[in-house]
């Protein structure tokens, strides 16, 4: 369900106080002026920052321009998805807005550019420093998290991610790489009016909600492994899988002919590996000509690789998104999906029952080529956080 080319609609989630926790609209990327729609749906503000995903049909530097020109004195961060979620589930062919209202959240965003050659020490220190202005100039808001978007072909989301984790200190982070749709051409974000490839933006916020931070994924690892024994790690290329020729040898594993490899396929027969006691998702991009295998993550030689049984997933996110609600439901839930989950719920037709499970818990945000928790760079996952109440005592902040 696409939202129509001339409105923009609106969710905006009220507290049980009365007071709203983020507000949000979606608008049709064929409008003429999908800013200006948005902002009639989201008001003037204040707001500490506006999130803006925007399906990869509309203009998006125009996009990013104009989001500038209508809220100047407003931090804009942006990135191109795989798809959207709106108020009405998975979306497809619409700009998504978030806005974060300056009476309960406080925040500072930063493009890292260069992010396939990072100085490493350079980004620790100015994310560090950041982090303390911030919190000293938001000292009334005890609760903390981290939103990061990159450029989902830049290859370079693990090494970022990594790298980025210790100037956080106790600060969780969740975020998502930038989408193309299924076209895998180009990838951008965009923060105050520049539009970037290559990059990444990092947004620290501080709020006076309670906040959770999570990652979901509904793959149960199972008894079949096989090893990486050539890969060009730089481009996450596996060349060789048990000495055999890539492609042909997964295929086996699988039961698949190797000639009819494609995005459904690797959707229903998802690859592992065990780092520490925990399983994380090495998914498959697409199958060169040559019969290689490229990844939506970092692999290596000498990678073990279990395939993995995908679980009910309408049944599973249910569940998942159920208990974030064990102590009082979330206001508002912001969610990176990953665009294998889409494709698995289209190719067993539940794309509908999905929807409506996100829409009743209230989850906006997008499809992406990867997603970020912690100092990982993941895949097949949801990850994302959830708003809350704040705690009784907790002093609302007055915007300046």
């Amino acid at each position: 369900m696409n939202a129509d080319a001339g409105f923009a609609d609106a969710a905006n989630s009220v507290q049980p106080d009365g007071s709203c926790a983020l507000r949000t609209a979606q608008v049709c990327w064929s409008n003429t002026s999908p800013v200006a729609a948005l902002y009639d749906e989201l008001g003037a503000g204040p707001f500490s920052f506006i999130a803006i995903m925007a399906t990869p049909s509309a203009d998006f530097p125009g996009v990013v321009a104009e989001a500038q020109r209508i809220y100047p004195d407003t931090d804009i961060v942006a990135c191109t998805t795989a798809g959207e979620i709106t108020g009405a589930g998975y979306d497809e062919g619409t700009i998504v807005a978030i806005a974060f209202p300056a009476d309960d959240f406080a925040s500072c965003s930063i493009m890292i550019e260069g992010v396939d050659d990072l100085d490493a020490q350079s980004v620790v220190d100015q994310i560090t420093l950041e982090r303390i202005e911030l919190q000293q100039r938001s000292s009334t808001f005890p609760n903390s998290f981290a939103f990061l978007v990159v450029d989902g072909l830049s290859l370079s989301e693990d090494t970022l991610s990594a790298t980025i984790a210790p100037a956080l200190g106790d600060t969780p982070i969740f975020g998502g790489s930038a989408g193309d749709g299924t076209d895998f051409q180009q990838t951008l974000v965009g923060l105050n009016g520049r539009v970037a490839e290559n990059a990444a933006v990092l947004t620290l916020v501080r709020t006076r909600l309670r906040t959770k931070v999570f990652s979901l994924d509904h793959l149960v690892p199972t008894g079949q492994q096989m090893v990486v024994t050539d890969a060009d790690p730089a481009r996450r290329i596996v060349k060789a899988i048990n000495a055999e020729p890539a492609a042909r040898e997964y295929a086996r594993i699988v039961g698949k002919d190797p000639e009819q490899l494609d995005r459904f396929t690797f959707a229903a027969h998802p690859v592992v590996v065990r780092i520490g006691d925990a399983h994380h998702v090495r998914a498959i991009q697409q199958v060169t000509e040559n019969g290689e295998m490229v990844f939506f993550s970092a692999v290596d030689e000498g990678m073990v690789l279990t395939v993995a049984r995908p679980q009910n997933m309408v049944t599973h996110l249910q569940e998942k998104l159920q208990e974030l609600s064990t102590d009082g439901a979330p206001s508002d839930i912001i969610g990176c999906d990953c665009i294998l989950r889409r494709i698995e719920a289209e190719q067993s037709q539940i794309v509908r029952a999905m929807s409506e499970v996100l829409s009743e818990h209230n989850v906006i945000g997008f499809s992406t080529y990867g997603e970020q928790i912690g100092p990982l760079h993941v895949n097949h996952t949801m990850s994302g956080v959830a708003f809350y109440p704040a705690d009784e005592g907790d002093t609302p902040h007055v915007a300046d």
